[in-house]
């Protein structure tokens, strides 16, 4: 195995991003396997050039984001990447910066729109079961803004995964704690109209026929529809309801 030598001349904080470095680039050629054993604490450091108070805080880092196992008394293993991790790691990232929720749906757009076009391809029989479940938990569910919301993020999530894109779907639960939410949000603000109730409806219903029928091209179309009708209805319930307050 090559040595990954870091200069003692760096100080801590280069240190530290170049044995990170090291770590990563290990994980990314396949160097390193999900349940490998790591080198020990002393072999790692003597190969790396380092201290091993500096390879120790690195590697508690690495096992805090999921990417090792460290288990006392037997050592440091390559751990499987966990979405809930990642979701977390978003979240917290988002939630600190203005206007995450905007740039989260147009993520959101970019990845469905991909997605539904592969579900039109991929998708089994048991993934068209799961959304036509999920599409008849959101029905069931339309005063409940809370179980409503999540019906409706549960409906996107199953086209996502009906894909059987390992990159869209790993990307779409790292955002999944802020679309869930956004959901929650959109129900309560337009609870209680009809016409957005049965235009919600609807538009779903298009989008899940689209997929039944294969039509990838006809798929993305309502999609987008479905997007744009949301934001119509969420804007109008808004000026509804600030209306009827006055």
């Amino acid at each position: 195995m090559a040595v990954d030598a870091i200069s003692h001349d760096d100080d801590s904080a280069k240190g530290y991003e170049r044995v990170f470095d090291v770590f990563r680039e290990r994980v990314l050629s396949g160097e390193w396997q999900p349940g490998d054993r790591l080198p020990s604490e002393r072999e790692l450091a003597l190969q790396l050039g380092v201290g091993r108070p500096l390879l120790r805080e690195v590697m508690r880092s690495l096992d805090m984001l999921g990417v090792l196992d460290i288990r006392h008394g037997k050592g440091t293993f390559v751990a499987k990447a966990d979405f809930k991790v990642l979701a977390d790691f978003f979240a917290f990232y988002l939630a600190q910066e203005k206007n995450a929720l905007d740039d989260i749906m147009q993520a959101r757009i970019a990845i469905e729109c991909q997605a539904i076009r592969l579900a039109c391809e991929r998708a089994t029989d048991n993934d068209i079961a799961r959304i036509e479940a999920c599409f008849t938990r959101l029905m069931d569910t339309l005063e409940d803004p809370e179980q409503g919301g999540r019906a409706d993020y549960q409906f996107h999530l199953a086209i996502v995964e009906a894909s059987h894109s390992q990159s869209l779907m790993t990307l779409y639960h790292a955002i999944s704690a802020l679309l869930l939410k956004s959901h929650v949000q959109r129900r309560q603000i337009t609870l209680g109209s009809t016409d957005v109730v049965e235009a919600h409806i609807d538009s779903h219903r298009q989008v899940f026929l689209s997929i039944v029928a294969g039509d990838g091209d006809m798929a993305v179309k309502r999609l987008r529809e479905h997007f744009s009708i949301g934001d119509e209805l969420r804007r109008k319930s808004i000026i509804a309801a600030y209306t009827r307050e006055r």
